[in-house]
């Protein structure tokens, strides 16, 4: 039995893994959202979420608890990897869609003790209740169906994520997008204006211009452990190419940031269905 939930416009499904029987994978309008194994948090079926934890791992090497804040849950699988790998990490997981997280809660119950927390509050009213320098990593993985939505890669967002992030910490998104990257280049000038590191990680294909696909950004006030990440992207089982700062701001120039004013989603898919690499 597969459990759902359906909702004006929306459906959602938890469907089994036949091969891997602790693994789900979490479908929001037939788009693929997130894959949980409820044995082993650890397992990453998505090679971009595989991507996000090496970023994680590279940016922070000693295993300690990091105070993370995520920004859109769904299945929570990343946060499931924190609280796995570096236990005790106080998380904060910021999820306005109430009934799909209690969808999860009941079908993909979290670890006790996991030590993560959801809001019921969209990205941008959640990053504003957050007091300054309280995150060491801020990560921003939300979709409204297969687009992320326009309120959260505005400048002005960014400068109220970096206020929140400590000195020393990172910021991590999650973006879909195709060559020649009209949409990226926007968003990285918005980034550009409020931290003074940035660094990109994707498949080849992607930055070739070949496919549609998940594009990592990380932005910090500090020098990003690009080194160490292309270790992890050339050890990969889906090996992917890592961008220093002087190559992003050389390859992606020359945008206007998006604002509250003049913003947009995500360009959406071929087909309108995302393809999470």
């Amino acid at each position: 039995m597969t459990p759902s939930e359906e909702a004006p416009g929306r459906a959602v499904n938890i469907v089994p893994d036949r091969e891997r029987g602790s693994g789900f994978l979490l479908q929001v309008n037939g788009t693929d959202q997130s894959y949980v194994d409820l044995d082993d948090p650890t397992v990453l079926e998505f090679d971009y979420v595989q991507r996000m934890a090496d970023a994680i791992d590279a940016f922070d090497t000693t295993n300690r608890p990091l105070r993370v804040i995520h920004i859109g849950g769904a299945g929570m699988t990343l946060a499931r990897y924190v609280a796995a790998t570096r236990p005790r990490s106080p998380q904060i997981v910021l999820e306005p869609d109430e009934a799909l997280t209690a969808l999860v809660r009941e079908h993909l119950p979290l670890p006790q003790r996991s030590g993560i927390k959801v809001r019921a509050v969209g990205g941008r009213e959640g990053i504003a209740a957050m007091r300054a320098d309280y995150a060491d990593i801020v990560i921003l993985d939300a979709f409204d169906g297969a687009q992320v939505p326009a309120g959260l890669t505005t400048a002005e967002f960014f400068a109220a994520v970096s206020k929140v992030i400590v000195g020393d910490g990172m910021f991590l998104l999650n973006l879909p997008d195709r060559a020649p990257f009209g949409y990226l280049r926007r968003v990285l000038a918005g980034l550009g204006e409020h931290f003074s590191t940035l660094a990109m990680s994707a498949e080849p294909s992607t930055l070739k211009g070949r496919r549609f696909g998940n594009v990592l950004v990380c932005a910090a006030q500090v020098p990003l452990p690009t080194r160490e990440l292309a270790q992890k992207a050339a050890r990969s089982a889906f090996p992917y190419r890592v961008l220093t700062d002087d190559l992003v701001r050389k390859a992606f120039a020359a945008a206007e940031p998006f604002t509250d004013r003049d913003s947009a989603m995500s360009p959406a898919p071929p087909g309108g269905k995302a393809f999470f690499s």
